[in-house]
């Protein structure tokens, strides 16, 4: 890896790291029944959290594409500490739903400007080939920053209150941005002054970004691809406690659940390396094996089917991170981050899709049966994989 390729992973693992150390995220529900919010006022925040998110993830693309995407990883994290500080000074319902516009924006902000970021800068180097690598390794470094933040969050809720998980967490979100300037942008390297005037304007890149998405085969191939493969599983895990206690788990060991499911996670990152070098018939039926681990696992009544629901789990990560990656690849105009952020926009809508399924049907079926019953749109998607239409690759080095 040359100089400048290290230097770039380097910085993306410790924003990243930072990114997740948030001691707030894993009892920031236990700060909103403390503040006396009822499950239904909790839902609602939810909701606004997530359609901030959605609202602003194209405009916000649009954005970091006319503009600087390490001006917006600099700026996302600005907004979430902001939000933090005022949860755990004035905690009431109006200054939560303030804080989760915030984060909905530092989300909408950094997702698709990191992607575009990273890709074009391997791509000065010629190394695109070790994007998935790289942002699947990404993606186990913030799952272990999660599971330190939650470790942490104990102790230091023990000792300092809800105030001293704020100040940690806002001290984490204040290091992220900090580690975003040490991110180099070399988009407009060639003018003296780095400010390229015959750049295209914000409404021409987000014009350009969304034509590419409609009428590019190939990137619509693989916004729907990124869109399935991550939000379906990710939804899932929100459901976990509930299949933990159907298969007769204490709420106590519902934790440990968790653990073992991160730790499938973090293996899926570190795999997606290889995962990438699949052709489309071998990533589809990689598909159709997460799918029937998942189904598997779910449907066996037992705790002992959470190791195949992790080790399903693992491989759906690693599906998504090269589905990204070969996203990306397909990518040709400038409007790079804009299509990534429709990729996230898409994600969003399938995620809310998921919840509306399940909390539906959630008093009409068990939760096994509807952990498999929610396995089969994989394998639908690995079966329009396998069959696609097959693509070329994108010469190394290469940003069009």
């Amino acid at each position: 890896m040359s100089p400048p390729a290290r230097w770039l992973v380097r910085t993306l693992y410790v924003y990243t790291f930072l990114d997740e150390l948030v001691l707030l995220y894993p009892v920031y529900t236990l700060l909103f029944t403390h503040t006396g919010l009822s499950v239904a006022e909790t839902s609602s925040l939810f909701v606004i959290w997530s359609l901030t998110g959605m609202v602003l993830e194209i405009p916000s693309g649009a954005w970091a594409d006319a503009v600087s995407r390490r001006l917006l990883l600099f700026v996302g994290p600005l907004l979430a500490a902001v939000g933090f500080a005022l949860w755990v000074i004035s905690p009431s319902y109006g200054i939560f739903a303030l804080g989760f516009v915030r984060w909905g924006a530092r989300d909408a902000l950094t997702s698709g400007a990191m992607e575009a970021l990273v890709y074009e800068e391997l791509a000065r180097t010629g190394e695109t080939s070790r994007y998935a690598r790289v942002m699947g390794r990404a993606t186990a470094v913030g799952v272990m920053a999660a599971a330190a933040a939650m470790a942490l969050a104990t102790p230091v809720l023990a000792a300092g209150g809800y105030l001293g998980v704020g100040a940690a967490s806002v001290l984490a979100c204040l290091l992220t941005a900090a580690t975003a300037l040490a991110f180099r942008e070399h988009r407009h390297a060639d003018s003296p002054d780095g400010v390229d005037a015959a750049a295209p304007s914000y409404w021409q890149v987000l014009k350009a970004g969304l034509a590419e998405a409609r009428g590019n085969r190939r990137v619509l191939d693989g916004l729907v691809l990124v869109a399935t493969v991550t939000a379906v599983w990710g939804a899932l895990e929100e459901y976990v406690p509930f299949l933990g206690v159907e298969t007769g788990l204490s709420e106590t060991a519902i934790p440990l659940v968790y653990l073992l499911l991160w730790v499938g996670v973090t293996a899926g990152g570190l795999l997606a390396g290889r995962v990438g070098r699949l052709r489309p018939r071998g990533f589809g039926s990689l598909l159709v094996i997460a799918a029937t681990t998942l189904a598997g696992g779910a449907l066996t009544g037992h705790p002992a089917g959470f190791v195949l629901i992790a080790a399903s789990f693992a491989l759906f990560q690693s599906a998504g991170v090269v589905a990204d990656a070969r996203l990306q690849d397909s990518i040709t105009g400038p409007g790079r981050a804009t299509v990534t952020s429709v990729a996230g926009l898409g994600t969003g809508l399938v995620t809310v899709a998921v919840f509306v399924v399940y909390g539906a049907a959630s008093g009409l079926v068990p939760h096994g049966l509807m952990f498999a019953l929610l396995s089969v749109p994989y394998l639908l998607v690995a079966g329009w994989a396998m069959t696609g239409r097959r693509t070329r690759p994108v010469p190394e080095g290469v940003v069009r």
